[in-house]
């Protein structure tokens, strides 16, 4: 079985769902007349503006559930034309504005807001701002919406905030043409602990596939194209469990603080509806960027079957599944259970057996995605620190045994990396095409060949460098064949692969970026393996005798032995600035980084 560890945190609305998954900044416009009203708790969120009224475009200050709300070449709307999920919304006109005018003070993990254009009117575009300092400067937050259609949409804006915040919407283009804005929706950092699993479904009722919240015995889940069933074809292991249907997905809206070491979940075809496929995602990070666990599940049975998702996790974490394919096929979903985390971790600050990093994080990578030269991204496969100016990884880390490798054929599926914010450049399978530098992999194709999912997640693009072609194919083909050689000897490898650097020589000639400038071409490509004996307890296992192999090579379009450049953990970590075995005791590293190897090198 694979040794994996994922971190969680999720978001507190499923509506993430739809989500135009969007960068935040931080903001600033001038101080209005009463921005400072004092920070006040709302509970009356989403706001429907079924409450208010004002009838003219004159800006003024409204009186809302949630609070005061300032509508600045903006009104109320009510006629025909008006497109609402109610008998009002807001109408918004010219470069006009609508201001909360209090905060929120758990601060926001995401906003969702649905918007159309009124009557038939043309398309224009809008912006969602916040502050975070009572209004005194504000921050556009994810990408610019164009509304185009004449009914209502969702956009949804993850982000990462906490303490008081509020929101603005800035009409930005367009002139008189006319936009509605409805049901204004954030989801705030107000965490709660989960109740005691497994969720069985029982406690709850939703008999309607529409998008809503539903209370259960664990807390509050997010069905959104799924309901609770309770008819006879609902295969279930008391009177009730979720259905869902299309692509719908059931999500979590709160955090379990006792990490996971498995999840089981039972699933069983509705009925005598065909097979369909689903996943099991998780987010840490407040749902700003989510990320599948183990593999797709296909439900062919028509009893419940139990899917288990093995795991190492700390902390908060909190889940959704997915449904995948199967348009109008239904399936049942029913006693999600959670088993807490209860292992320990090695010496130093930390490290998990398995765990892609455990042997550190160099860069302290984290997934806020303000964060977005040294983004951590947590795939099943491998661990990586992106760069969105670079358009590649700092470094990608992984793990290497024996169960990650098999005969799964390789893939060749180059393609982009949509899990990256959506607003971010995603560099595509054609990028480098006549570049004169290879699709470099950082964690190799040949390193993760025990299923088709596993070898498929290593040609996404966040996961490519451009390298000089001959470096690409020779130099580091045989460094990679020979860390597979030491797993095949009865040994684990942790690999981190790195690049730094401006500039190289492929085939084409020598270049600094490719792609028109979107992408860096790097100077030069380093790698650490570290190389334990098969077995338990490994960050606790590396000792000052403990084999590790530094290698530290020029991005040019010539062959060399790689034992020729073999160097120090130490004169990486000048180079990079990076911390690159830092869960290790500072006495080890002080001796195995300081090494250069000179063991064998076939």
């Amino acid at each position: 079985m694979k040794k994996i560890k994922l971190l969680f945190s999720i978001v507190l609305f499923g509506l993430i769902a739809n989500s135009c998954a969007t960068e935040e900044l931080v903001y600033s416009i001038p101080k209005t007349k009463n921005s400072n009203q004092l920070s006040k708790i709302y509970t009356g969120f989403p706001e429907t503006f079924e409450s208010g009224s004002k009838t003219s475009y004159v800006a003024a200050d409204v009186t809302l559930p949630t609070g005061i709300w300032n509508l600045n070449d903006a009104l109320i709307g009510t006629l025909s034309g008006d497109r609402k999920n109610g008998a009002k919304s807001i109408r918004i006109r010219n470069t006009g504005t609508v201001t909360m005018k209090f905060n929120s003070i758990n601060g926001a993990s995401s906003v969702s807001v649905l918007h159309a254009k009124y009557g038939t009117d043309a398309s224009s575009s809008w912006e969602l701002w916040y502050s975070i300092n009572s209004g005194s400067s504000w921050t556009k937050t994810g990408g610019t919406i164009t509304t185009s259609s004449s009914t209502l949409q969702t956009a949804t804006f993850p982000m990462m905030i906490n303490g008081n915040v509020r929101f603005e919407i800035r009409k930005i283009s367009g002139g008189t043409n006319r936009i509605n804005i409805d049901d204004i929706t954030i989801d705030d950092n107000n965490v709660s602990v989960g109740g005691v699993f497994p969720e069985t479904y029982e406690s709850g009722s939703k008999t309607s596939y529409t998008p809503a919240a539903v209370t259960l015995s664990t807390g509050s889940w997010y069905f959104d194209n799924a309901l609770i069933g309770t008819s006879a074809s609902d295969a279930k292991s008391g009177t009730q469990s979720a259905r869902i249907i299309d692509t719908g997905k059931i999500t979590m809206q709160f955090d379990v603080t006792t990490g996971a070491s498995s999840v089981d979940i039972k699933h069983a075809t509705y009925g005598t509806d065909d097979s369909s496929t689903w996943e099991l995602w998780y987010s840490n990070n407040s749902g700003s960027s989510w990320t599948q666990t183990g593999s797709s599940i296909t439900t062919s049975s028509t009893t419940l079957q139990t899917a288990t998702f093995p795991m190492i996790v700390q902390g908060n974490i909190r889940f959704e599944i997915r449904k995948i394919t199967g348009t109008a096929i239904r399936i049942n979903i029913d006693d999600f259970s959670i088993t807490a985390y209860n292992g320990t971790g090695g010496s130093g600050t930390g490290g998990v057996d398995g765990d892609h990093i455990a042997m550190g994080n160099p860069s302290g990578a984290t997934t806020d995605i303000t964060n977005e030269n040294n983004y951590l991204m947590e795939k099943v496969q491998y661990k990586l620190s992106y760069n969105r100016s670079k358009a590649t990884a700092n470094w990608v880390s992984w793990h290497l045994d024996p169960s990650w490798t098999g005969a799964a054929p390789r893939q060749d599926d180059f393609r982009a990396d949509t899990t990256l914010p959506s607003s971010w450049y995603q560099v595509g399978s054609t990028s480098y095409s006549g570049s004169g530098f290879d699709r470099g992999h950082d964690c190799p194709s040949a390193d993760r060949t025990s299923s088709v999912a596993d070898n498929s997640e290593t040609f996404l693009m966040t996961n490519m460098i451009p390298q000089a072609p001959v470096n690409n194919r020779q130099t580091w083909a045989n460094l990679e064949a020979y860390g597979r050689t030491l797993v095949s000897q009865g040994n684990e490898v942790y690999i981190i692969m790195g690049c730094y650097g401006v500039g190289g020589t492929g085939s084409a000639g020598s270049a600094n970026t490719i792609n028109n400038g979107n992408i860096t071409v790097p100077s030069n490509i380093w790698k650490v393996l570290v190389v334990l004996t098969q077995g338990t307890n490994d960050v606790d296992r590396v000792t000052t005798s403990t084999r590790v192999i530094a290698v530290n090579t020029p991005n040019i379009n010539t062959t060399g032995a790689w034992g020729t450049y073999r160097t120090s953990v130490d004169a990486i970590e000048a180079a990079t600035g990076y911390d690159l075995l830092s869960n290790l005791s500072t006495s080890i590293q002080s001796t195995i980084e300081a090494t250069v190897d000179n063991g064998p090198t076939k």
